[in-house]
């Protein structure tokens, strides 16, 4: 690859509840996925960090989840297909209307959390969210977990799928993501986070907690907001992307 997207999961912060380095994170990314109010922000945070999002250059997309402010929308809440589309049309709406206030464009959508990994197991959910996220902008890309069944059906709605991989977070042998609920889910060493971007990059495989090699082909690469260690990975992911010749470049 001569270049790549790295994005990021921004504008979580809540009332006093600040969530992340959104700051600090902006200078080193190319695409970022603004919370929707449902899983995290609020209006005024949530469009502090589209007018930070477009004073940088950086594309966004719309991160809606499950409506789980308690859990950070890390939990999988059981919703009829009604519930759930109308919660999907209400937050990526809210998001498009407040981007194009700004006189810029939404790109795309990359759900979050649970509902994220709810889509890459169960084919009816990812059907749903599609079909409603098709009926706000048949424009919109669909940013989902590399490998899964998410592309064939964004395809089969004639929209374009964003294949995602992940810089801090281990991989299972299945191509998943390993459960937060386990330990070492989430990476924190700065090394080992960008040296997973570059293998997936050069070689098109992450190796997982045991050792195995899973094969991976993806064209943006998520760091999470709010990973303590965010910034130094960011700023690592840099330096050993220019080592190796390859740009950081949305799709």
């Amino acid at each position: 690859m001569t270049s790549v997207d790295i994005n990021c999961d921004m504008g979580e912060s809540f009332g006093n509840y600040i969530v992340g380095n959104d700051a600090a994170i902006f200078p080193y990314i190319t695409s970022c996925n603004i919370a929707c109010g449902a899983h995290a922000g609020d209006p005024y945070h949530i469009e502090k960090t589209i007018d930070m999002a477009i004073a940088h250059g950086v594309q966004i997309g719309a991160h809606p989840g499950y409506p789980d402010l308690q859990g950070f929308g890390r939990r999988v809440i059981a919703m009829p297909k009604e519930e759930l589309s109308a919660s999907i049309k209400f937050q990526v709406a809210a998001l498009k209307g407040l981007v194009e206030s700004k006189g810029h464009s939404l790109a795309y959508v990359k759900p979050h959390g649970a509902l994220y990994n709810q889509m890459a197991r169960n084919k009816e959910t990812a059907r749903w969210v599609i079909q409603a996220i098709k009926s706000i902008d048949r424009n919109l890309k669909i940013m989902g977990l590399a490998g899964s069944h998410i592309k064939d059906i964004a395809q089969e709605e004639d929209l374009v799928f964003v294949a995602e991989a992940f810089a801090d977070r281990q991989y299972e042998p299945n191509g998943e993501l390993r459960s937060r609920n386990l330990e070492n889910a989430v990476l924190t060493d700065t090394y080992k986070a960008a040296d997973q971007i570059l293998s997936i990059a050069l070689h098109r495989k992450a190796r997982t907690l045991n050792g195995q090699e899973v094969s991976i082909e993806a064209q943006s690469f998520c760091i999470h907001g709010d990973n303590p260690k965010a910034v130094d990975i960011l700023k690592h992911i840099t330096h050993i992307l220019k080592e190796n010749g390859i740009n950081k470049m949305h799709f």
